[in-house]
Parts: C-alpha cells; structure tokens; sequence
C-alpha cells in the first residue's frame, strides 16, 4: 500500500510503500521519547520525497550517523535516516495519510541502544 505523509505545515512531502497492517517501534530513547514518534524503517527504494528538499534541516548528534530530517517551518521531523539502518528511511506513522487500518507497536530499548540496535537491522533490507 503507498501512503502518503509530511509535516505539520505541508511543506515536506513524501510517499511510502508499507504494508496495510504496520508493525512499529516505539523507541524510548531521549530523542525518540521526547517528540513521540512512532517508527516505521523501511528500504531506501520504498520511499520517495515528493517536495520540501529545501524546507528540511538535518540535526545529528552521539556517532552522527543518524540524520535527523525536521522541517525548517514547522519543526516536525516526519521521517530521517537511522543509525539503525543508514541504508533506509525511518518514517513517524503518525504523519502517515490515510493512518494504517492496523497498527501493532513493540516498545524498543533505545535507552540501550548498543544492546538492542541489531534486532532493527534487517527492517531496511527489501523482502520478497
């Protein structure tokens, strides 16, 4: 299924093929916790940047490898690129239209992140 996403405003704009049921991570790391967001990482070829390129800024922070994506007017960080999965995107399901008709969220261990990053690693690798 393609969903549709972006921004609070609507400047950043994409679109993501995902499943009709999503199974997401609720991280409880600082940066995951403190902004709520719900991740759905998928390959780099199941996602597609519509418009906003220009509207975005990137924060890093820690190993740098994580780029965080926000836009620059509203401040709302719809998807980024993981540490967990530099070759893919991260997207927040809930900036996903229309919202999945079944969402399953498993809480992951962010707080400790060297532990647990491994069980994440195969979620940007394309399925058959």
């Amino acid at each position: 299924m393609n969903y549709k996403g972006g921004c609070h405003c609507g400047a950043i704009q994409f679109e993501v093929e995902a499943p009709e049921v999503i199974e997401c991570q609720d991280c409880n790391c600082s940066i995951c916790s403190k902004s709520g967001y719900l991740h759905l990482i998928v390959p780099e070829s199941k996602f597609r940047l519509l418009q906003g390129e220009s509207d975005l800024t990137t924060y890093t922070f820690g190993t740098a490898v994580a780029k965080h994506r926000f836009c620059k007017i509203c401040g709302v960080k719809s998807f980024y690129i993981p540490r967990s999965n530099p070759d893919g995107y991260d997207v927040n399901v809930r900036c996903l239209e229309p919202q999945p008709r079944e969402l399953i969220v498993e809480a992951f261990d962010g707080k400790h992140w060297e532990r647990h990053a491994h069980k994440l690693s195969s979620l940007s690798k394309e399925r058959p």
